[in-house]
């Protein structure tokens, strides 16, 4: 059975494995080009943009960014275009992945030290709550960027150089450090 020569949106969007709204996101950016209308106002994609679609698809699953993906789209539309410089993009990617793979398995095994050295019993002392609020964990690698979960977009942050240092506090009641640590971050609001 042959595809339909145009599709709506939905139908474009089951086909490319992509929702209606990701179209018109990537449309807004300018990843694809506008769709063309029926005389009522609804997109109509055809096979063109069905494989920019898919390429963008394929694209976000190897987690590559959306300047990125313009970039990869550019080049693949250019038939002047060197396998150099998409082997740059690539090479970039690979490397921003490699470094988050060993902050990640840098974050499991301290993870999994702490989940060793608490006892998980009925005490209401607890090495994981210890160990967070102490100070001392890790830092995952030497990036500058902050991690995604770190912080999201549109919260205020303070500069790090104007973030003021807490030393860390030594207590002997359970989840006391935990306590101060949090008032002080009260009280530097």
């Amino acid at each position: 059975m042959n595809a339909p020569s145009y599709m709506n949106i939905g139908q474009a969007a089951s086909a490319a494995g992509v929702t209606p709204k990701m179209i018109r996101h990537y449309e807004s950016l300018g990843l694809i080009p506008e769709a063309e209308r029926t005389d009522a106002g609804y997109r109509l994609y055809g096979e063109r943009q069905l494989a920019q679609l898919r390429f963008i698809r394929q694209s976000r699953v190897l987690g590559f960014s959306i300047p990125q993906i313009a970039s990869l789209l550019s080049l693949w539309r250019d038939e002047s275009r060197t396998s150099r410089e998409v082997k740059d993009v690539a090479m970039r990617q690979l490397q921003e992945l490699e470094q988050r793979q060993r902050e990640l398995d840098l974050m499991r095994e301290t993870l999994s030290k702490l989940v060793t050295r608490c006892a998980g019993d009925h005490s209401a002392h607890c090495a994981i709550l210890d160990d967070l609020a102490s100070g001392r964990l890790p830092a995952p690698g030497s990036r500058t960027k902050r991690a995604l979960k770190e912080v999201r977009a549109g919260d205020k942050v303070a500069p790090r150089s104007s973030r003021r240092e807490q030393a860390p506090v030594r207590v002997d009641r359970p989840h006391a450090a935990l306590t101060a640590w949090s008032m002080g971050l009260a009280a530097s609001e």
